[in-house]
């Protein structure tokens, strides 16, 4: 089995709290690592600067009452060192003597400190220090209206730590949360800055690694790497060697997506593909591609789908398959049949998941991988896509817990559950977010799980996939389309 080289370990909020107090219990000074967090900061963002040109002079620094707001006084003092003109905006700070040591050093620097955050708009740069990694609750409407002000003035924009407002766990905001350029996160990446909404709000990913990490840090999940290497075809491979792919839908209204994931499946390499489908979609499907073959779904019974199955690597079932009761009794006669198909790879999506949210009995095995986006998720965990959006990672687990199988839980730093790893997908864009990349990926997963079996990781896969969106939307993510994909596919599976 290939290795998995983990792009980089991602941490709760908890375990990175917990953490520290290892390392100040080792009598480590937690004033000490206040002002290397700063101190670095100070100087990546004056290289960051300088490396693009940016005509910056005037740095407003937002500090609230915490420990993260420590950190934003330190900085204003090094950059004032370094020549910015800087001047902070701060709440009513507690009890902390680290705060405090904090802002004295930042006025033995004649940083001019304002208890306010009566902002004008005449800086280059704002820096938020405002909350960091302990924030999770909902802001009250004073919080909110300040962090408004924060994304309404103009400049570059820097996060210490977790832009405020964005939950270091989940990614969700509360309810609202500060856009930047940058956000410098110290020690680790969180798992709130990597999926969710996240995207939205961190801009630009800087690790600040200043510990070394102890025996008790637990990754909860990894970052995806973008770097993918698939193994050489061998030179006497044939058709066969490649897995035989069939994708099982296309009700008679719903044509399009069986096409999608089976031309993404022999795009990702597939050696052949078959469509089970309406007859009614044949014709449409060998004039766009005559390399795939048909069957018409209506003539199969138990039987005839045990005989077929002899010959297939690998299922793609659900795409289009709709949801009236004919489709309910072709779940029904596929879905008794491929739970026992242990030695296929098989991929439920689509409505096969709609269908699975009905099933009393669902213990499914180890090559079965299911792909819903959070409203799917929703019906399956009996729950609410706000639900589902508030804590991604919970749901994914409750998915498996309940399920069994492999999950990838669609969206925006897509998540993989696979031999209970926990992994956050790197690469996609938001031009993605279009009808039929679902199809696009199940079609995928099929065709390389039956190439590669246990050589390819699943969320490989998908991180192949967002590969693909990603060289699209080079020309501009608006109006990329899942047809698109075909062709992207066939770069990325060769890079």
């Amino acid at each position: 089995m290939r290795s998995i080289v983990y792009h980089s370990p991602v941490y709760n909020r908890e375990s990175i709290q917990a953490w520290e107090k290892r390392w100040f219990a080792q009598h480590n000074s937690s004033v000490g690592l206040m002002q290397q967090v700063a101190w670095t900061i100070a100087a990546r963002l004056d290289q960051y600067i300088l490396k693009n040109s940016l005509s910056i002079k005037k740095i407003a620094v937002w500090c609230g009452s915490g420990n993260n707001a420590g950190d934003g006084y330190y900085a204003a003092a090094y950059l004032s060192q370094k020549g910015y003109e800087v001047q902070i905006f701060a709440a009513p700070t507690g009890d902390s003597s680290d705060l405090k040591q904090a802002i004295l050093y930042a006025q033995l620097h004649k940083i001019q400190i304002e208890p306010n955050f009566a902002v004008p708009d005449h800086f280059d740069c704002h820096i938020d220090a405002l909350f960091g990694i302990g924030l999770n609750r909902k802001l009250d409407q004073n919080w909110q209206d300040i962090l408004q002000h924060f994304n309404h003035l103009s400049g570059l924009k820097v996060a210490i730590d977790v832009p405020s407002g964005l939950d270091a766990n989940t990614g969700q905001v509360l309810p609202i949360a500060i856009k930047v350029d940058i956000t410098f996160t110290a020690l680790a990446m969180k798992m709130g800055l990597v999926t969710g909404q996240a995207k939205e709000y961190v801009g630009q990913l800087d690790i600040i690694s200043l510990i070394p990490n102890d025996d008790e840090l637990k990754p909860m999940a990894y970052l995806t790497s973008p770097e993918i290497d698939l193994p050489k075809r061998q030179a006497f491979g044939h058709k066969g060697s490649y897995g035989h792919i069939l994708v099982v839908g296309g009700h008679a209204n719903m044509g399009g997506a069986v096409i999608m994931a089976a031309e993404a499946a022999f795009h990702a390499g597939a050696g052949k593909v078959t469509v089970m489908c309406n007859a009614s979609h044949h014709s449409a499907i060998l004039s766009r591609s005559p390399n795939i073959m048909v069957q018409d779904i209506d003539q199969f019974d138990s039987a005839k789908i045990e005989t077929l199955l002899s010959q297939i690597d690998a299922v793609c079932f659900g795409m289009g398959l709709g949801r009236d009761d004919q489709s309910a009794q072709i779940f029904q006669r596929w879905f008794e049949i491929l739970q026992s198909q242990t030695q296929l790879e098989i991929v439920l999506d689509a409505d096969a998941l709609w269908f699975l949210a009905e099933e009393k009995n669902t213990d499914l095995h180890e090559n079965i991988y299911l792909t819903p986006h959070s409203a799917e998720a929703a019906r399956l965990l009996n729950t609410t896509v706000m639900q589902i959006e508030q804590d991604r990672v919970r749901a994914i687990y409750q998915l498996q817990e309940k399920y069994q199988g492999n999950w990838v839980l669609k969206g925006s730093g897509s998540l993989i559950l696979e031999n209970d790893t926990l992994f956050v997908c790197s690469t996609g864009n938001a031009g993605m977010a279009t009808g039929g990349m679902g199809d696009v990926l199940a079609g995928m997963i099929a065709s390389l799980k039956a190439q590669l079996h246990t050589d390819i990781a699943l969320s490989d896969i998908v991180t192949l996939h967002g590969k693909a969106g990603d060289l699209l939307a080079e020309q501009g993510q608006r109006g990329i389309q899942a047809q698109h994909m075909a062709d992207a596919i066939y770069q990325v599976v060769n890079l």
